[in-house]
């Protein structure tokens, strides 16, 4: 059932390309003659050259893949004010994976991204999905992404057959990466909060400290803490590797204010550094 509480946000608002002299009534810049408006707002100003790629088309076009690959999937949708989107499609198939702990479920999960400010890339990538902390994890370093250029002529969009993509996912990255979740749950953390500070030491995230003079951990630093400890309760585990970078990941994801790109480049970081230590 608890794929069946994912956020659901409301990514098809209304946009439109318009005319910026037209709507001001003055002339511009070259290279800045159009806006983008998103649900009533000016998001974006942008060139003649621009192509406009709305969610309808975008989001509508990636779920006909899935459709068309016959997977079994779950959709979660996010829309952060109405300026970036995603849309998570989580594969609730055969193909699934338990970090050795049956309550520990991880799902192959496809994420596709769109914006109108140009904060993100018209893409889609594989990462994912993990029961525990409902985040995504995109720690997938594969080389089955793509990205789609908002160019005037690019009015049909290329994406590739997903069927081929997904069993080749599955076949070269998705069990390699999870050997290596299995890894770092092998490996348990004496210390939490030492293990914390040299976490944020190393990836510089966030200051583990309140302030230099206050060498307490700070609020962020506390939620990394509590988030590792509460999960190896409700898993009956000991803290260890794999439940720490989870907990540096929930607070990633729905703490520290970060585009969706920004997320995923610091997952890997986060992912790579930890892994150094199993």
């Amino acid at each position: 059932m608890y794929l069946h509480n994912l956020k659901q946000d409301d990514i098809f608002v209304p946009s439109e390309l318009k005319s910026l002299k037209d709507l001001t009534q003055m002339e511009s810049r070259r290279g800045l003659e159009n806006v983008i408006i998103s649900n009533g707002k000016i998001v974006n100003v942008v060139s003649n050259s621009y192509g406009h790629i709305p969610n309808q088309l975008f989001f509508k076009k990636a779920e006909d893949m899935l459709i068309n690959a016959q997977l079994n999937y779950h959709k979660r949708t996010i829309n952060k004010n109405d300026r970036s989107f995603i849309t998570d499609f989580i594969i609730d198939d055969k193909n699934q994976f338990t970090v050795k702990n049956e309550k520990d479920l991880i799902l192959p999960m496809l994420r596709f991204t769109n914006s109108y400010d140009g904060s993100e890339k018209t893409s889609g990538h594989f990462g994912f999905y993990r029961k525990v902390c409902s985040n995504g994890l995109h720690v997938s370093q594969s080389q089955i992404e793509f990205s789609i250029k908002h160019n005037k002529n690019n009015t049909q969009l290329i994406m590739p057959k997903l069927n081929n993509l997904f069993v080749k996912f599955l076949d070269n990255e998705f069990y390699a990466i999870t050997r290596k979740f299995d890894k770092m749950r092998s490996i348990k953390i004496i210390d939490t909060k030492a293990f914390v500070k040299s976490i944020l030491d190393t990836t510089k995230l966030f200051k583990y400290e309140c302030s230099d003079k206050n060498t307490d951990p700070c609020k962020k630093s506390r939620e990394v803490i509590e988030i590792l400890n509460y999960e190896a309760l409700l898993l009956n585990e000991e803290p260890n590797l794999w439940l720490g970078y989870n907990a540096f990941n929930a607070v990633l994801h729905n703490t520290l204010k970060k585009t969706f790109g920004q997320q995923e480049r610091l997952d890997r970081s986060l992912f790579e550094t930890i892994y150094e230590l199993a």
